[in-house]
């Protein structure tokens, strides 16, 4: 066992050198994190792209004006962009913070999709809202947005693939809900749409609601910002997820790196720091339908006029990014409003919606916007294949991704780090994640209907007289002593302690000694800060298990719940209404299909035959697509279809093999030219697609070989059928 080493003397100086110049390269970092955040404060429009962008549309010019503005990135020197790609539409969230998350970095969301050859634009915000300004006023803006994005690029192939980071995330939601012809994909970033969905001894964050008594405190905080929500409280939330972060390990991290760490540690506190307001209108609506209330999925959210916003309508493939590190919306968060809103996967079929997902294992909340690592592999996967995502049949899918070097066959169809797959899943998959039980529902509903009371009771009896108290200039005041707005102010060129700071720090870089990695000091000074940062864990545990054994306790406390009306007895999860009227729909399309069974020619039995063996694999897999992309390329008359006619394609002969599979293949020799000659190409291209990700075996195999007979070769050839003629059919 090796001895343990004694400082010495010159141990000892060498390390008070080293840590008194870090104390003072510190704090001339803060003293610059508090002069920028006085600059960034004081800009019109601050923001943190890392992209020159040119304002298209300000929606405070709008017939209902917001803070909302639609700006196009323009390409920075040597990318090049294609006109004839769908554009990509990145939304900020306004969650405290103010905008740019999405832009941050070279290889964020704006910047990988640009890289795939993207025309790009950036939906942001001003820090103060517009007057009386909604959530449903911002989705309408939202709406113009995405038709101006439409009407600048006619020759797109494609509507556009729209990003909702976090909040913003719901919001594209709820707009692709009762806008759904304005969007292509939709890309949902740490989203939370099912509000009370968790696990136990997990994610504390979604008890915080029932133990504060509901959206009352927001309405108090509301009136004491005399109508304005200050965002500095959200951001005071995420922080207080994670106190051995907040208090400590964010700045011992620079401290102890401070000859590295400043740029970066600066560059994000720019955003960190960018508070923004909400109007009460716009949290109230957050908190009570949202987060507290948790209606969105269940489909009891209504618009102004009266329409119900349901998700159940967005035609739109839906791809869900989210992580089992991030403990503000967790995957179950993400992902359980598939469960609240479809009972099956063939309810997902039904209603035509494409929905795909990727879980990462480890990465934070922020991660997923800001991290580079994350940007380079699931960002980057799903700009370069969002059309794969496009085309996909409609059902449940996870996004696997695998090392390009470890990839075999196709290697040459594949351009980036990784390749993509996607595999189909069921909604026991989706379960397995874990989630709540019908007693923690329960729960949520008590905890939802007393937020109910006691605002209206708030509203009542207090209210009227805090807005009497508060006057623009005392709410001013207030934000302004903000504990996380005094820490920067404290740094800040108004505190006249920190004018020497900035020339002791000048003469400790030019004099700047570190200590030796070897110092047993700086051992002792890690080990230190690992006992701190554990007992804030500790502390951090403790207060959790306290906070969720409280919520659980008193919200499923039978005589609780009987008072607030809630049926304890019921077993039957709150579901959204189902509509007789879209079931005979649904009807009405199949016996439309099945009259089309033996309609199309070649096109429609190559697709129809893609899906068959396609199917047996689980899956569809980004090699596949990209022979099909150089195919066209190849062949100008593969190229006739654009890429909604080719999706449309595909989703009509996946529903008829759905609907009648026998009867779908049985018809194919129908569809096929008389020829043989003009069959085998086909054959052989059909080959070729399915290859392009490795060889075909097993059950694809065997239907494989079903296919080669129905075109008329292999050993048990299908005796070719000729096809009738419209006028025939029609006669018949």
């Amino acid at each position: 066992m090796p001895q343990p080493t004694i400082p010495s003397l010159a141990d000892a100086l060498a390390y008070s050198l080293d840590a008194w110049q870090r104390s003072i390269l510190f704090l001339d970092v803060m003293r610059e994190r508090g002069q920028q955040y006085k600059e960034h404060s004081a800009q019109t429009a601050p923001h943190v792209l890392n992209y020159d962008a040119e304002l298209v549309v300000d929606g405070r010019t709008l017939d209902k004006p917001v803070n909302y503005a639609l700006a196009r990135i323009i390409p920075p020197e040597g990318v090049v962009v294609d006109r004839l790609k769908r554009p990509f539409v990145v939304v900020d969230p306004r969650a405290g913070h103010g905008p740019g998350i999405g832009g941050f970095k070279a290889d964020s969301e704006i910047g990988v999709a640009m890289k795939a050859g993207h025309p790009c634009y950036f939906i942001g915000f001003l820090p103060e809202p517009v007057p009386g300004q909604t959530i449903e006023d911002i989705a309408r803006a939202e709406a113009i947005f995405l038709e101006t994005v439409i009407a600048r690029n006619p020759d797109a192939d494609g509507k556009p693939c729209v990003i909702g980071n976090c909040q913003a995330g719901w919001a594209v939601m709820i707009l692709a809900s009762l806008r759904p012809e304005l969007f292509g994909p939709i890309i949902i970033a740490g989203t939370p749409l099912s509000y009370w969905a968790g696990v136990k001894g997990q994610y504390p964050m979604r008890y915080s609601g029932g133990l504060l008594g509901g959206g009352w405190l927001t309405a108090l905080t509301s009136d004491l910002g005399a109508g304005i929500f200050d965002g500095a409280w959200l951001v005071q939330n995420f922080e207080n997820q994670n106190p051995a972060n907040t208090l400590w390990t964010k700045r011992y991290n620079l401290y102890s790196k401070i000859d590295t760490e400043a740029e970066r540690y600066l560059g994000f506190e720019r955003w960190w720091g960018g508070h923004v307001t909400l109007n009460a209108e716009e949290m109230q609506f957050i908190v009570d339908e949202l987060f507290v209330g948790n209606k969105l999925a269940a489909g009891e959210i209504r618009t102004s006029d009266g329409t119900a916003i349901d998700l159940r309508n967005i035609h739109s493939p839906i791809v869900v990014f989210c992580s089992r590190g991030d403990n503000i919306t967790p995957p179950q968060q993400a992902l359980d409003w598939i469960l609240d809103l479809y009972d099956s996967v063939d309810e997902i079929r039904a209603h035509g919606q494409t929905i795909v997902y990727a879980v990462h294992e480890k990465v934070g909340h922020l991660g997923i916007f800001v991290s580079a690592g994350v940007a380079r592999k699931e960002h980057d996967e799903f700009a370069s294949n969002i059309d794969l995502i496009d085309v996909l049949p409609p059902g449940l899918y996870e996004a696997v991704l695998e090392p390009a070097s470890e990839v075999v066959d196709g290697r040459t169809l594949v351009d980036g780090e990784w390749v993509m797959r996607c595999e189909a899943r069921t909604l026991d998959d989706i379960r397995a994640l874990g989630g709540n039980d019908i007693e923690d529902e329960h729960r949520f509903a008590a905890a939802a209907k007393l937020s109910e009371i006691n605002l209206a009771l708030y509203r009542t009896f207090l209210q009227p007289a805090v807005r009497a108290m508060v006057t623009p200039t005392f709410a001013e005041a207030m934000r302004r002593m903000h504990p996380l707005r005094l820490q920067y102010e404290f740094f800040g060129p108004a505190n006249a302690f920190m004018t020497w700071i900035r020339a002791a720090a000048e003469h400790a870089r030019e004099n700047r000694k570190p200590a030796a990695a070897e110092n047993p000091f700086l051992a002792l000074q890690e080990n230190m800060s690992r006992q701190v940062v554990d007992g804030l864990e500790a502390w951090r545990q403790a207060v959790e298990r306290l906070s969720e054994e409280t919520f659980r306790t008193v919200y499923g406390s039978a005589a609780l719940q009987a008072a607030l009306g809630i049926d304890s007895k019921s077993n039957r999860p709150r579901k959204p209404a189902k509509s007789h009227l879209h079931d005979e729909v649904v009807n009405q399309r199949i016996a439309s299909l099945k009259a089309e069974i033996a309609e199309g020619g070649l096109r429609e039995a190559m697709a129809r035959a893609l899906l068959f063996v396609g199917k047996a694999r689980g899956g569809a897999d980004e090699r596949g697509f990209e022979a099909i992309r150089r195919l066209r390329r190849a062949h100008p008359s593969a190229n006739q279809l654009t890429l909604p006619q080719f999706k449309a394609l595909l989703r009509k002969q996946y529903f008829i093999l759905l609907i009648d599979e026998e009867a779908a293949l049985a018809a194919i020799p129908k569809l096929l030219p008389e020829d043989p000659n003009e069959r085998r190409p086909a054959l052989d291209v059909l080959r070729d697609v399915l290859e392009a990700s490795g060889a075909i075996t097993g059950p694809a195999a065997e239907r494989m070989q079903r296919i080669e007979r129905l075109f008329g070769f292999g050993s048990e050839p299908v005796p070719f059928v000729a096809r009738k003629t419209p006028q025939e059919r029609k006669t018949s």
